[in-house]
């Protein structure tokens, strides 16, 4: 990484510790690594993300319906998923230090690709004919393992005693689309849904990641948006290509990311039951990384599942009385992952009023404060009534509203340009008295600008620039 880039995650990772948008997981006891905690400002900005999705994914389509799955599953489920024989990524030990390394990242750093349909032994060739390229400590080849594969599934205890803790290793899921496949069939029983239809998941997955690194991006315990829309096999092409469309303009249009930090990367080498995949890349200040997969998985999942359960899951045409399996689209996108993407792609640094002010330019569909209502002076009593009143009726019309006296009022805007807030609503003296009485000050985050506007058009004013 360089200079440039461990600068600005670096930013990026104070700011959100400082302004309470995450914190290393259990901090005083000096850490777990590849786990976060939201802060209040993250967990509110978390959930509109996730709002913002639900909409795009379910409101705006009459036929995908929600889903929330139980993170513990019947064990027999990593079975037919294939998770237990081959969710594993390859690693090596460095044998002074014991630390560990994920091989494929290592031969992606300088260009060279070790999929996961290769064997240990081709894996094995390519670390050591590269050994001396790789970002690895100092020392001899003999100094590290040999490549192994190591499962990512986080086994759990399930049960009370030990009479009735399952004999069978149970796991904390790897991913929330199988809850989504082992309720293909319930779905289609308790709704009149009828095949192309799409059930969407927005829930916590773990995997024991070899290396979890780069802030939020890469953790052990992580949330996923996903969907799956189940389709007949003749149309499941043309649906794909529909929904790579429609997920890549959701961020250009939705998120407010810029079309020229976006791009669509196809897989080179597809898993045996694969159709066709692709991820849709952000260029992080570290590189162009996934924060979404777009996969036509075929069949394979439902016939797994119909095999290992005995459950049939074939679909029948009510009109047709045609019986087929159904193939399956996947959207899954990495919650953690697009909140990193907002904080980069929205952290500023730049010249305002002779100073330099640090700004998150965030889109105020998300923004988890949406207004802050401030007292010129926090010691003066009517201005203080009057700001608490203004404050009342704006909170219960907009609910992210933050009252801020802390201060004078140009570090309350510097605060809250930090924290991405779009408006700044100041009750000052003329509020109080002249032909300006009944007015406000009304700031705007981007461009700094102020506007007196009438305490009784504030709430049209407000609603107008965030829509």
């Amino acid at each position: 990484m360089s200079e440039k880039e461990n600068n600005t995650m670096g930013k990026i990772v104070s700011l959100a510790k400082r302004r309470g948008f995450m914190y290393p997981g259990s901090e005083i006891y000096g850490g777990l690594a590849g786990v976060y905690d939201y802060g209040p400002l993250g967990t509110v900005l978390k959930e509109n993300i996730k709002s913002l999705w639900r909409r795009a994914m379910t409101f705006e389509h009459e036929n995908i319906v929600e889903l929330d799955s139980a993170i513990f599953m019947h064990p027999k489920t990593w079975e037919a998923s294939g998770h237990v024989g081959g969710f594993s990524d390859p690693l090596v030990e460095h044998k002074k230090t014991n630390k560990r390394f994920r091989v494929d990242h290592l031969l992606e750093d300088v260009d060279i690709v070790a999929d996961e349909k290769m064997s240990v032994e081709e894996i094995q060739k390519l670390f050591d004919d590269n050994f001396e390229k790789l970002a690895l400590p100092k020392g001899e080849r003999s100094d590290f393992s040999d490549v192994q594969k190591f499962n990512l599934l986080v086994k759990s205890n399930f049960g009370t005693t030990k009479e009735n803790v399952s004999d069978e290793p149970v796991y904390l899921r790897g991913e929330t689309a199988q809850g989504i496949f082992v309720n293909f069939k319930n779905v289609l029983d308790s709704t009149i849904l009828k095949v192309p239809f799409g059930i969407a998941q927005i829930g916590k997955a773990f995997r024991n990641e070899i290396k979890p690194q780069q802030f939020v991006f890469r953790m052990r315990e992580f949330e996923q948006m996903e969907m799956q829309y189940f389709v007949h096999p003749d149309e499941a092409a043309t649906i794909f290509e529909e929904f790579k469309d429609e997920r890549m303009n959701y961020y250009v249009e939705k998120l407010d990311i810029p079309a020229e930090k976006l791009r669509f990367k196809q897989h080179e080498n597809l898993v045996f039951y694969a159709k066709d995949a692709w991820d849709i890349e952000y260029n992080f200040d570290f590189g162009w990384k996934e924060i979404e997969g777009l996969h036509w998985r075929g069949d394979y999942d439902l016939k797994q599942h119909q095999e290992f359960s005995g459950a049939k899951l074939e679909y029948t045409d009510p009109y047709t009385s045609e019986k087929y399996m159904p193939n399956v689209i996947e959207a899954s996108s990495g919650l953690d992952r697009v909140m990193f993407m907002v904080l980069e792609n929205t952290y500023k640094e730049e010249e305002m009023d002779g100073d330099v002010r640090t700004l998150l330019s965030l889109p105020a569909s998300i923004a988890p404060v949406k207004l802050a209502v401030s007292p010129l002076l926090k010691n003066k009593p009517e201005l203080v009534e009057k700001a608490r009143e203004v404050f009342v009726g704006l909170k219960q019309k907009f609910g992210h509203v933050m009252y801020d006296d802390n201060g004078n009022i140009g570090k309350r805007y510097r605060r809250q340009d930090e924290i991405g807030t779009p408006f700044c609503v100041v009750i000052d003296f003329e509020t109080l008295e002249g032909s300006t009485v009944d007015t406000v000050t009304v700031r705007d985050r981007d461009t700094g600008e102020q506007e007196r506007v009438k305490i009784s058009e504030l709430e049209n004013y407000i609603s107008e620039k965030i829509s």
